[in-house]
C-alpha cells in the first residue's frame, strides 16, 4: 500500500460517535449507510467471537455500502472513521498508517474516542523496526541495513507503549508485519532471526503491554518452519495468516497454525494472488464492487474461521481492496460463508 493516502489526523477535531445511537440527530461530517435487517442479523449470527474488518476505511467508492453519500478521501480519513463502526459486521480495522509512520498515543486516543466499547483496533508497527532494510524515497527499494530492525527498546518506546496508552482496551492485535528480508538476512545462519524476535518478544513481555494480543505476518515463504512456530507459541505470539501474492495459500500456512494452536486466529486477506499492489489498485479502484472474486479463498478462510470460533477461540480477520476489489463487500461475502458453515 502506498504511504500518499492522506493524513487522519489534522487540526480539526476528531469526530465523535454517532449520536442517533443516543438518539438524536447526527451532525457527523459523515453518515453510516443504511444497513438492512437481514445485515444485522447476519452479524449477530456470527456471535461475540468473529471480528471482521478492513484495512483501514478513507475510500469514496465506499459509498451506500458504508457511508451515506459521497465524501473526499481527506473528509473520510478524519472523520469517516465513526460512520464506518456503525457497521454491524465491521468490528475491527487494521490500521496500517502506523506502519509509515509512529503515531503518538493523542493520535490513537483520537481514533479510540470515534468508536464503539466493544470496538478493536488492529494496530501495525512501523516500518521502522519491522523492515530490515531502511527504504529509499521514492521509489521505495531497500538500500542501507536497518540498525533499529527489531530493536526492543525502540519498539517499546514508538510503538507498544503510545498504542497501549492511546487505545487501551481498544488495542486488539499488535500485528508485526516483517517486510521481505533482503538476502543478508535470508542466508544468515537460521537461528539470527529466532534470536533477534526472542529478545524482542522477551522485552515485550517484561512490559506493560496491555490487553491486546501480538501477532507476526510474514512475507517470506522460507521462514515457515517448525522452529519459529515453536518460538511465538513460546512467547504466546499468533502467527497472522497472511493471504498475498509473496506468501503460499492458506493451505500451506495451516501448519504454523496447528503448531501454535490453541489461541486465536489472526488473518489479513490483503492481495489477490497473481497481483501486485499497483496493478490490483489500478484495476478495482473504487473498490465498489467485486471486481475480481476469489471463491476458493474465501471457502478456505471461512472454513478454518468457523472451526476456530467452534474451539471457542476469537477471530481477527480483516481483507484490503486488493483482495477481490471491494473489502466491505468481501467481508459481506465471507460473513455469510461462515454463517453458512455454522449451520451445518
Amino acid at each position: 500500500m502506498s504511504s500518499s493516502h492522506p493524513d487522519l489526523f489534522g487540526e480539526e477535531e476528531a469526530s465523535a460517535p454517532d449520536a442517533t445511537r443516543r438518539g438524536r440527530r447526527s451532525t457527523a461530517p459523515v453518515q453510516a449507510a443504511e444497513v438492512a435487517g437481514p445485515l444485522k442479523r447476519l452479524a449477530v449470527d456470527l456471535g461475540p467471537l468473529v471480528r471482521f474488518g478492513t484495512s483501514s476505511w478513507y475510500f469514496p467508492g465506499w459509498e451506500g455500502l458504508v457511508f451515506r453519500g459521497r465524501h473526499s478521501e481527506s473528509t473520510l480519513s478524519r472523520h469517516g472513521l465513526a460512520a464506518y463502526a456503525q457497521h454491524p459486521l465491521l468490528r475491527t480495522v487494521s490500521l496500517d498508517r502506523s506502519f509509515y509512520r509512529p503515531l503518538p498515543a493523542a493520535s490513537y486516543a483520537a481514533l479510540a474516542a470515534q468508536v464503539p466499547d466493544d470496538f478493536r483496533f488492529v494496530v501495525k508497527a512501523t516500518a521502522a523496526v519491522t523492515d530490515a532494510s531502511v527504504r529509499q524515497p521514492g521509489s521505495g527499494a531497500p538500500g542501507q541495513p536497518n540498525p533499529l530492525f527489531l530493536d526492543p527498546a525502540t519498539t517499546l518506546e514508538t510503538v507498544l507503549r503510545p498504542a497501549v496508552d492511546g487505545l487501551g482496551h481498544k488495542l486488539g492485535v499488535l500485528l508485526f508485519q516483517l517486510s521481505p528480508l533482503p538476502t543478508g538476512w535470508l542466508l544468515s545462519p537460521p537461528e539470527r532471526l529466532p534470536q533477534a524476535l526472542d529478545r524482542l518478544f522477551t522485552a515485550l513481555a517484561r512490559s506493560d503491554r496491555g490487553p491486546g494480543l501480538l501477532a507476526i505476518e510474514l512475507r517470506d515463504p522460507e521462514l515457515l518452519t517448525p522452529e519459529l512456530a515453536a518460538l511465538l507459541k513460546s512467547h504466546g505470539v499468533r502467527y497472522c495468516v497472511g493471504l498475498h501474492d509473496r506468501m503460499p495459500p492458506l493451505d500451506a500456512q495451516l501448519p504454523m497454525l496447528r503448531a501454535t494452536w490453541p489461541g486465536p486466529l489472526v488473518c489479513r486477506w490483503s492481495l489477490q494472488r497473481g497481483l501486485r499492489y499497483q496493478q490490483a489498485k489500478a484495476r478495482f479502484e473504487p473498490f465498489g464492487a467485486l471486481a475480481a472474486p476469489d471463491p476458493a479463498t474465501r471457502e478456505a478462510l471461512a472454513r478454518l474461521i468457523a472451526a476456530t470460533v467452534r474451539a471457542g477461540q476469537p477471530v481477527f480477520a480483516t481483507i484490503n481492496n486488493k483482495a477481490e476489489g471491494s473489502a466491505p463487500l468481501s467481508v459481506l461475502a465471507l460473513a455469510e460463508a461462515v454463517a453458512a458453515l455454522a449451520q451445518l
